[in-house]
């Protein structure tokens, strides 16, 4: 049995996404200095997600609990693939509702930064698709984690989060677009024009 405290599981992600990010800017000759402080959003975001996917919610003497693998555990994987017959089976309703708020929240800011970092990601289905197969990777990476189940529901639930994210960022988009237009028209008119 290993126990990986949470200290190191975000050490290990920023490494891998820094070792990434130093790739992409040699294959470019350069750094863009306005889409790496885009990037940075996406990181964070995927921080907070590996800090409340992987690690027990309970704290232990004020600290996150480590994540057991445990290599008699893995196998058979917990995988639930039939949607929203688990989700209810918590004995709380305030359990339940932990639960089904968390996973979408979660996830909320994925639907607002995929297409603020990517510009082809410009239409629902694209963010949500994209946003979905971040969860669904999340989910895999579960597997072989033996206090962990990798559930449909929660990929659903993550999923609902990215729609509703891109939805905000959308709302934004239109807000800020009439915001524009809006001041453009009164410029004009206190011009005399």
């Amino acid at each position: 049995m290993i126990e990986i405290p949470f200290a190191f599981g975000e050490i290990f992600l920023a490494v891998v996404w820094f070792g990434c990010r130093i790739f992409h800017w040699i294959m470019d000759r350069g750094i863009d200095w306005k889409k790496e402080a885009q990037l940075i959003l996406m990181y964070l975001n995927l921080a907070v997600i590996i800090r409340f996917a992987f690690y027990p919610m309970a704290l232990k003497n004020g600290a996150v609990q480590p994540l057991v693998f445990d290599f008699n555990s893995i196998y058979p994987f917990r995988v639930n693939l039939l949607p929203l017959v688990h989700m209810f089976d918590h004995s709380i309703s305030k359990d339940f509702l932990m639960n089904l708020i968390a996973n979408i929240i979660m996830f909320i800011p994925t639907g607002m930064i995929i297409p603020l970092i990517e510009k082809d990601m410009n239409s629902f289905w694209k963010v949500v698709g994209a946003g979905a197969v971040i969860a669904l990777v999340i989910e895999c990476c579960q597997l072989p984690f033996g206090s962990m189940t990798s559930d449909i529901d929660e990929l659903l639930l993550h999923t609902a989060g990215v729609a509703i994210g891109y939805a905000i960022y959308t709302f934004i988009k239109i807000i800020k677009k009439t915001f524009v237009i809006f001041r453009d028209k009164n410029m004009k008119i206190t011009a005399g024009v």
